[in-house]
């Protein structure tokens, strides 16, 4: 029961990072050392766990998708989604600057953690990490804020948000910010909006189960390549939770409340003197240390903890870990 409450309280974590849009679910998979037991339990999906089903060989097809661990990790995600969700509302509306100060921080040190151990003097990291920044950094210029609440889009955007939490490195709720609904979808979460929330999970499901595999291939034949270029759409990715914004033009949601539709982003100084805000800027950059500080500290610890056996992972798990 021991193991199984720690692996909880791993859940847990994954969820919290999953609901801040800085730091990936994924990440926190990896320094606590689950990361390669979450990848393989995923990719047990398939067509022979299907023919088990089938075929009524329920403790056949526990033990191939590693149900146990699948239970208590997902117990402690979907717990810690619920809790933060309108602890997060009430921050961005209340607290922006500290807020994304924080996030901002997160960021800057997953991406530290990211390349620590990749090889710098490939030339193929410098070119997947510029082409990944580049990417990025249009993106979240290019692309409005605003898309459809309509339910078919809510299914893409959750296929699409959760492949990232899986990913070392990249946020899902970074995702979701980029495709505007990340507002949308923990406002749903706060007041329980049934079907939103049905179809979301449906649409992370789907793309979970799937992009597990596309991972895996990618990280076993194009290692390198794959983790610049997510370390560069981090970087890239710094545009939209710059600290001190100015709202351009805002967009009414089906409920009739206003939201940024697009913003331009100012220095502390410039914010202080449009906005006539307090720019809090000793505050955020205390902020940015400690989420930086946070994500370090996190980073050292896991590398002590994958220096042992996880108690629920297989044999193989330190050393495709440190691959991946």
């Amino acid at each position: 029961m021991t193991k199984h409450l720690i692996l909880y309280f791993k859940g847990v974590a994954m969820g919290a990072a999953d609901v801040v849009p800085g730091v990936s679910g994924g990440t926190i998979a990896f320094i606590s050392g689950i990361y390669e037991t979450l990848l393989n339990a995923l990719r047990s999906f398939d067509g022979q766990l299907l023919k088990l089903v089938f075929q009524g060989e329920w403790s056949a097809s526990w033990r191939k998708i590693n149900g146990t661990f699948l239970l208590f990790l997902l117990s402690g995600i979907g717990t810690s989604i619920l809790a933060l969700s309108k602890l997060m509302l009430y921050l961005l509306e209340f607290h922006p600057v500290p807020t994304w100060s924080f996030f901002l921080g997160l960021i800057l040190a997953s991406i530290v953690g990211v390349c620590r151990d990749l090889n710098l003097r490939n030339p193929r990291f410098w070119t997947s990490f510029v082409v990944g920044s580049v990417l990025a950094y249009a993106i979240t210029v290019m692309s409005p804020t605003q898309t459809p609440e309509a339910l078919w889009f809510i299914f893409v955007s959750g296929a699409i948000a959760i492949c990232a939490m899986i990913l070392p490195g990249i946020s899902g709720s970074f995702i979701l910010l980029l495709m505007g609904k990340y507002r949308f979808i923990l406002q749903a979460l706060h007041e329980l909006n049934i079907p939103i929330i049905v179809v979301f999970i449906m649409g992370a499901a789907i793309g979970l189960l799937s992009f597990s595999h596309v991972l895996s291939w990618l990280l076993r034949r194009h290692h390198l390549t794959t983790v610049s270029l997510l370390a560069g759409f981090m970087l890239g990715s710094l545009n939209k939770v710059w600290p001190w914004k100015q709202t351009l033009t805002y967009y009414t949601d089906s409920k009739g409340e206003s939201h940024p539709l697009t913003e331009q982003n100012l220095l502390p100084g410039d914010f202080e003197t449009i906005t006539g805000n307090p720019s809090q800027w000793g505050l955020a950059i205390a902020l940015m240390a400690f989420g930086a500080i946070l994500i370090l500290g996190l980073e050292a610890w896991g590398r002590q903890l994958n220096q042992g056996t996880d108690p629920m992972a297989d044999s193989t798990e330190t050393g495709a870990a440190s691959r991946a």
